[in-house]
């Protein structure tokens, strides 16, 4: 960094995945980090990789990383120039981020007032009103009497769309379609936004009918200068929560692309904006876009803005925030392929994607490759807390077309995978291999629809593939040896018996989305030339169970997987 830089040491308020990639660029900017952990990340991945960590409070989220007294007590004790917030936990919010400046201390993000301002979705809106900024129709007053809100709600017409104000994340969100269908919706998205975020205001929108979910990433510095870096398209969701994102976004050309960049440079600009942050618009089949909010932070899916353009997202935060220039004009942003990121979850799709918490006994990632990344916030043998979000990684393939990049995703999905946690893989898998997100044509509301079919799409991996991986496995086990004879055929432990009937069984079990139960294969040997028998059981949802799922222990089938039984046989 140059030597106007003034951070050389700096906290990070955060934790999993997005701690361990900030401290990745500061390694090699030469900033020291210090990292924060709560009891239950005490060994965690992001704390292995601080230069120094301290512990701020208990596991629950509120008595640690959501304690923003406590980090910056921490951070002034350390002696740090700056606190990144990452994402979540309190990279929103605007007290924290006025509490770090009046303690001196550089925060790495917008100014405390413009998180403050885009924090509330009916402000944001009204500013960018004002800016000229296409809006979906809607209201966003004040005035939140419930005979206030119907009364609006005939005016927009339906089906239309009931926001919180103050959040995001698809709490306190309802669809209507019918006017007699309001009233409750209207209560239920008030609980659901005073429970998540103490406010039960809400605003109405025009709903559109398979919307297409677009992002502009913008920057801006202290000495007035703002620039996109791109756009991303993040329609491939479940329940408003996304799954996998890409840039550049399938459903814009050129000329729509040109003006929905203009649109979010307006935007920042209208608000004054310094720092990364994120302008999100929503789009129709015919390319018309709205702008629907403003993330002021750093986004979970940046790295395929970074995989497009080959810069470095979080060293542009850290040398913006330390006072410098933008590092490069608009002019000098130039994109180059395509990327694509999917989002690893330690979630079970057999159980409603209820997440999973344990020990992590096997991470197999993709071989390195220059056109794959894996950010990842644990290690095998890593605890995963149920306290915490479940993401445990994200997977980033680069390709120089679509096409290629989609066929690099489901190779590296293939080369992934985690034991001694469920996970989202199977979905992930499932809808990298669905001809509609191979066309660009995912909408938002694609895998609320077709979640079923989605996962029900994928052919079973093939028996002989099952019976050589089985046979492969059975080969390397390690063998017992006979004390004081290792030539004994009874230190063998290969299952062999005179009788020929014994088999070693081998359980292997397919992450696949159309498997229903770990698969068993037994080895026999016996003379005669090699063959297989299997049998195979009828497939069922992957999240309804039978009786036999019930049962305790090891052999329990697994709802969500297939079941083969395979006896081998070849020369004794």
């Amino acid at each position: 960094m140059t030597h106007e830089l003034r951070l050389r040491r700096l906290l990070i308020a955060n934790r999993g995945e997005v701690a361990c990639r900030i401290i990745r660029s500061c390694r090699r900017l030469g900033i020291e980090t210090m990292a924060v952990h709560s009891t239950a990340d005490a060994r965690a991945r992001h704390v292995r990789l601080a230069d120094t960590a301290i512990a701020i409070g208990g596991a629950a989220p509120a008595e640690s990383y959501l304690d923003g007294g406590r980090i910056i007590e921490a951070a002034l004790a350390a002696g740090v120039d700056g606190v990144h917030p990452g994402y979540g936990f309190l990279s929103e919010n605007a007290p924290f981020a006025q509490a770090c400046t009046d303690a001196g201390l550089l925060f790495v993000g917008p100014r405390a007032e413009t998180i403050r301002r885009m924090g509330s979705k009916s402000e944001a809106k009204s500013v960018m009103e004002d800016a000229g900024v296409p809006v979906v129709p809607g209201y966003h007053g004040k005035e939140q009497s419930t005979e206030r809100l119907a009364e609006r709600a005939a005016a927009i017409g339906f089906p239309l769309l009931i926001k919180a104000s103050a959040g995001g994340g698809g709490k306190g969100m309802r669809v209507v379609r019918a006017p007699d269908e309001f009233a409750e919706a209207l209560a239920a998205a008030r609980r659901e936004a005073a429970k998540a975020f103490g406010d039960e205001q809400v605003i109405l929108e025009r709903f559109i009918e398979q919307p297409r979910h677009v992002e502009v990433q913008v920057f801006g510095d202290r000495h007035g200068n703002i620039v996109h870096l791109w756009e991303r398209e993040c329609s491939t969701q479940r329940r408003y929560q996304k799954v996998i994102e890409e840039s550049p976004s399938p459903l814009l050309d050129e000329k729509t692309r040109e003006a929905i960049t203009a649109a979010a440079v307006e935007a920042a600009r209208a608000v004054d904006y310094l720092n990364a942050g994120t302008i999100e618009f929503i789009c129709s089949p015919a390319r018309e876009f709205w702008f629907m909010e403003m993330n002021t932070r750093l986004q979970v899916e940046h790295p395929v803005t970074e995989m497009v353009t080959g810069l470095d997202l979080v060293e542009w935060q850290l040398r913006i925030a330390a006072g410098e220039p933008l590092p490069l004009a608009q002019a000098e942003i130039a994109r180059r392929g395509h990327a694509i990121e999917a989002r690893l979850y330690a979630e079970n799709p057999a159980t409603h994607f209820t997440p999973s918490s344990g020990r992590i006994r096997r991470l197999r990632a993709p071989q390195k490759h220059p056109a794959i990344r894996l950010d990842s916030g644990v290690d095998e043998g890593d605890e995963v807390s149920h306290h915490y979000d479940p993401m445990l990684a994200k997977l980033i393939v680069h390709g120089l077309d679509r096409a290629e990049c989609v066929a690099r995703l489901r190779a590296a999905l293939a080369h992934t995978a985690v034991a001694g946690v469920a996970t989202n893989l199977p979905l992930l898998r499932a809808v990298a291999a669905h001809p509609v997100f191979a066309a660009g044509e995912v909408d938002t509301g694609f895998l609320d629809r077709d979640l079923e079919e989605v996962l029900w799409n994928v052919p079973p991996p093939p028996l002989p593939v099952l019976t050589v991986a089985a046979w492969r496995i059975a080969r390397d086990l390690p063998r017992p040896t006979a004390p004081g004879d290792p030539w004994s055929p009874w230190a063998l432990g290969d299952g062999w018996r005179a009788t020929g009937t014994a088999g070693l069984p081998v359980r292997l079990l397919d992450a696949g989305p159309t498997a229903r139960t770990a698969t068993r294969i037994s080895r026999r040997r016996r003379a005669g030339p090699l063959r297989h028998a299997s049998s195979r059981r009828p497939a069922h949802r992957p999240w309804r169970r039978s009786r036999t799922d019930r049962g305790p222990g090891p052999a329990r089938r697994c709802a969500g997987h297939r079941r083969r039984r395979t006896h081998l046989r070849g020369p004794g």
